[in-house]
């Protein structure tokens, strides 16, 4: 097990970190002393993240762009080491979903959540962990979900994105383990953040399934970037924030039928509140 180490001074990427749990993460980093580069679409969004970095005492740059774009990735990194020096860690947290019946969604649509939420991890962690071998030294992580370990109705496509992000994470992670590169997923619950209201608004008709309104077991972004603190501190292959739902997901794992069975009952209850029209199960 690695020994804890200090971040002070070690710069970090962040991408998706103009809200949620990438902004939650890159005030936590500076907290802990780490110069901090701030990557999204949104540039005023990120500016403020700067800002209040920088107002506590903290050092942070913005660089605006698409994760999808492996240039704007390249651009990213050199800015990092530009202003701070040779980057320490990066974090793949950009990312979306929308709801859709798997069978009839678009193939465009599938390819563009892959290009953002899968490919766009791989266009900053490869030339990232490429410095980092010539290091000697570095961190790698791709936020991923809970929902790695197992695919939901209507959420395949987000499901799957996950999943690769999890299986890419594990290689890496056992390929890079004797250079002293560290590679982890990082694997939350529901988080109180702008997911699923950016979900609602991509979904043609809006959410049946999820809600924009889900508060029960949701955790805050917070919670999920002190998670990821430590793993920087004290690196480790997967992080949870919920040993409950880590064990729960263990058990579907043994048990595919039964979890099949709760997952039509859970559904037909849900669509039958959304649609009271909907036939129950004779």
């Amino acid at each position: 097990m690695p020994a804890r180490r200090s971040l002070a001074g070690k710069p970090i990427i962040i991408t998706g970190a103009s809200s949620g749990i990438g902004a939650a993460t890159a005030i936590a980093c500076a907290r802990a002393q780490m110069p901090v580069a701030l990557f999204a679409r949104r540039a005023d969004k990120l500016q403020a993240i700067r800002e209040q970095i920088e107002l506590s005492g903290g050092r942070a740059i913005v660089v605006a762009g698409d994760v999808a774009d492996p240039e704007a990735n390249e651009e990213l990194i050199a800015r990092a080491e530009e202003a701070f020096g040779p980057i320490y860690a990066c974090i793949a947290n950009a990312g979306y979903g929308l709801e859709h019946e798997t069978a009839t969604m678009p193939i465009a649509d599938i390819r563009a959540m892959f290009e953002t939420n899968f490919f766009g991890s791989l266009h900053l962690l490869q030339p990232a962990i490429e410095r980092f071998r010539r290091q000697g030294t570095g961190h790698a992580m791709m936020v991923s979900s809970c929902l790695s370990k197992i695919s939901m109705p209507y959420y395949a496509s987000y499901c799957a994105t996950k999943a690769a992000q999890d299986n890419f994470c594990r290689s890496m992670r056992l390929e890079l383990a004797d250079e002293g590169v560290y590679v982890s997923s990082v694997h939350p619950i529901g988080t109180k953040t702008e997911f699923f209201d950016t979900a609602d608004s991509n979904t043609s008709g809006g959410l049946k399934v999820a809600s924009t309104k889900q508060n029960r077991f949701m955790q805050t972004p917070e919670r999920v970037a002190g998670a990821i603190v430590r793993c920087l501190r004290k690196p480790k292959g997967e992080v949870w924030t919920s040993l409950p739902t880590r064990i729960a997901l263990a058990g579907t794992l043994a048990c595919p039928a039964t979890t099949d069975r709760v997952f039509r009952w859970a559904l037909r209850n849900r669509l039958k509140k959304k649609m009271p029209e909907l036939p129950t199960d004779s």
